[in-house]
């Protein structure tokens, strides 16, 4: 059987986070959806699986959606729900297949704060009348989860799954006698706990490269050649074998020079190398688990007039002493009890007195006019009387 939880927001924020929160704790993309009403007359509509987004006529959408939910026996419902969400509000909704998985979709979604619809139109009145300013967020905690409601595809609705309360109202509803056979199923209720993993991004490092200038100032030694030319008067007779000398001839000399020269070149010195390394971690969570215990205790049938019989021993044994017998009621009831009590089965009064007397005073307190001394005689006339 399917069975499909709606919670409404105020916030789309929330709904949202909320729907991410379900996404993590496993539940499926094709089951969870938000739906919202905007102020421009539209109901999106946005599904966990592929993302996707479909709009129409606001007022048809959430008729539509309710009526689909709910079915034509809930009319009030969905009219209820359909009026809220028109007035802004924002629906979760997950479809399930079986009730452990609703309810541990309440508790997720407990978290995030889901408005208490049912309260609100109790408040509001004549919530189609009065309108969206009818509705004010709810800030108690104990209200806002009200607005999740449970039920099977097509409408069933079977009761909220918000508050304790609500909770202990629909177990009694389902643990009732079924008149036809005399038996009553009480179920055994236990959470488990599954830790799932997602991707999420940590952090990283961008790298950039930039063409950076710097000045150079160097130093250099340039060598310089100068041609300089002087004339000195000689007066000598010419030596004849100089004599070759006259004739025309030229000589050259030429100056050189030294000029700095720059030339660059390119080297690479340091390489930046960007990778991703993966390692393993554990992690340990904790977290706490729910279940329920069913203790049966047997219980033995009382003769009618037990309580007449305490009554007269109170005024054979007690009455004198002062009191009344709403004093020792009490013990003569202990004493009934105890002796019924498994603990006790087969056992005499001497083997249990001293137990019963530590109990007595953890219950009682001991002191005053309920002392163990005092009402010793009373408790052991309530065992007897369940021995005989």
């Amino acid at each position: 059987m399917q069975h499909t939880l709606v919670a409404v927001f105020d916030n789309r924020s929330d709904a949202q986070n909320a729907m991410d929160e379900l996404l993590a704790s496993g539940f499926t993309r094709d089951n969870v959806y938000v739906s919202s009403a905007d102020l421009s007359g539209t109901t999106t509509t946005t599904g966990a699986t592929l993302g996707a987004t479909h709009e129409e006529g606001v007022g048809a959408s959430i008729k539509h959606f309710f009526e689909n939910l709910f079915g034509s026996d809930h009319d009030e419902h969905a009219t209820r729900y359909s009026t809220a969400v028109a007035g802004g509000q924002h629906v979760l909704t997950l479809t399930t297949s079986s009730e452990p998985e609703v309810e541990r979709a309440a508790d997720v979604i407990e978290r995030f704060g889901p408005i208490d619809i049912d309260e609100r139109h109790d408040l509001a009145g004549n919530a189609a009348s009065l309108g969206t300013s009818a509705y004010q967020p709810q800030t108690s905690p104990s209200l806002a989860a009200g607005s999740m409601q449970s039920g099977t595809q097509g409408g069933n609705l079977s009761g909220s799954l918000s508050d304790s309360t609500s909770r202990s109202d629909s177990l009694q509803r389902e643990t009732a006698v079924d008149r036809t056979t005399g038996k009553a199923a009480i179920p055994v209720v236990q959470e488990e706990v599954r830790v799932g993993k997602r991707q999420v991004e940590r952090g990283g490092v961008r790298v950039f490269s930039r063409l950076v200038e710097t000045p150079v100032n160097e130093t250099v030694s340039l060598r310089e050649e100068h041609v300089s030319v002087e004339r000195r008067p000689v007066d000598q007779p010419i030596d004849p074998a100089d004599v070759a000398a006259l004739k025309d001839q030229t000589i050259e000399l030429r100056e050189t020079a030294e000029e700095a020269i720059v030339q660059k070149s390119a080297r690479v010195v340091e390489e930046v190398v960007v990778g991703k390394e993966v390692s393993q971690r554990q992690q340990n969570i904790k977290d706490t688990v729910r279940h329920t215990e069913v203790k049966v205790q047997p219980l033995q049938g009382s003769a009618p007039d037990d309580d007449t019989y305490y009554r007269n021993d109170w005024q054979t044994n007690y009455a004198s002493l002062g009191g009344t017998y709403d004093d020792y009621a009490p013990a003569y009831r202990y004493g009934n009890e105890m002796r019924r009590d498994a603990r006790y089965q087969g056992r005499n009064w001497d083997d249990v007195e001293s137990d019963l007397r530590s109990d007595w005073d953890t219950r009682y307190g001991g002191s005053g006019s309920s002392t163990w001394e005092r009402m010793k005689a009373a408790v052991r006339s309530g065992w007897n009387r369940m021995t005989s």
